[in-house]
C-alpha cells in the first residue's frame, strides 16, 4: 500500500482514483472546484479543495509524505507544469504528470516529472489495434518499442508445447501467460498450446505484428 497525493479530478483524475482506492492505496484527492472533489469522496482516503499552484497550499499538504504524487490536470497546461516543478522543489519522491502532446512530455522532463502518461494517446493505441485484428484481446504498450498482448494461440500451435516452439529463440519473444477461463501466468517449456486458449505475449512490436498478424 501507498501513499498516492492525486491532483486534478477530471475525468482521468477521477477513474484514476477509484482504481488506485480498488488497489487498496491511501489517496488524497486535491482540485480546486468543489463539485469534482465530492464525486470522488467515496473511494478516496483523504481530500482538499484548493490551488495546487500556490507553494503554500503544497506545502501544507506534506508532499514529502507522499510515495507517488500524480498531477492529472487536463485543462491548463500551464498549471500542470507549474504543479509539477512545485513538487519536486517541494521534495516529492516521485511525480508523474499527464500530458497531452510529445512537446508536453519534454517540458515536464525538465521541469521535474519523473514520468509522464499520455492518457488519449495511450488509449488510442489499444483502441486501434485492439478493434482492427481478429486475434487480439488486449494491448499493452511497455517502453522502446516493446509491448504485452493477449492472442488467440495461432491454430498451426495447437496441441504443441511452448518449447517445441522454441518462440524465444525463432521470434524474439516471451510467452508470460496462458488463459482458458482463468489465466495461467507460469507457463513451462513443457506447457501444451491449444488454440481455443489465449496467451499473454511480450515481445517487440514489430515483431508482434509480423508473427501475429495485427
Amino acid at each position: 500500500m501507498k501513499n498516492i497525493l492525486l491532483i486534478g479530478i477530471g475525468r482521468f483524475g477521477k477513474y484514476t482514483a477509484q482504481k488506485l482506492s480498488e488497489l487498496g492505496h491511501d489517496v488524497m484527492a486535491v482540485d480546486k472546484k468543489e463539485d469534482r472533489i465530492q464525486k470522488v469522496m467515496d473511494v478516496v482516503t483523504s481530500a482538499r479543495i484548493g490551488d495546487a499552484t500556490s507553494k503554500d497550499f503544497l506545502v501544507s499538504l506534506g508532499i514529502r509524505d507522499y510515495d507517488v504524487c500524480i498531477v492529472a490536470v487536463g485543462d491548463s497546461f500551464l498549471e500542470s507544469l507549474e504543479i509539477t516543478s512545485l513538487l519536486k522543489e517541494l521534495g516529492a519522491a516521485k511525480v508523474v504528470s499527464r500530458a497531452s502532446s510529445m512537446t508536453q512530455q519534454k517540458f515536464l522532463l525538465r521541469n521535474g516529472a519523473d514520468s509522464v502518461v499520455f492518457p488519449e494517446k495511450q488509449l488510442a493505441n489499444w483502441t486501434a489495434i485492439r478493434y482492427t485484428s481478429d486475434n487480439i484481446e488486449n494491448y499493452v504498450e511497455i517502453t522502446d518499442g516493446y509491448a504485452i498482448i493477449e492472442v488467440k494461440i495461432p491454430p498451426e500451435w495447437d496441441n504443441k508445447r511452448i518449447g517445441e516452439i522454441d518462440v524465444r529463440r525463432k521470434y524474439g519473444i516471451n510467452i508470460l501467460g496462458l488463459r482458458n477461463g482463468k489465466m495461467d501466468m507460469s507457463p513451462s517449456f513443457d506447457s501444451v498450446l491449444h488454440k481455443e486458449e489465449m496467451m499473454l505475449v511480450l515481445g517487440k512490436y514489430e515483431e508482434l505484428h509480423k508473427l501475429f498478424r495485427i
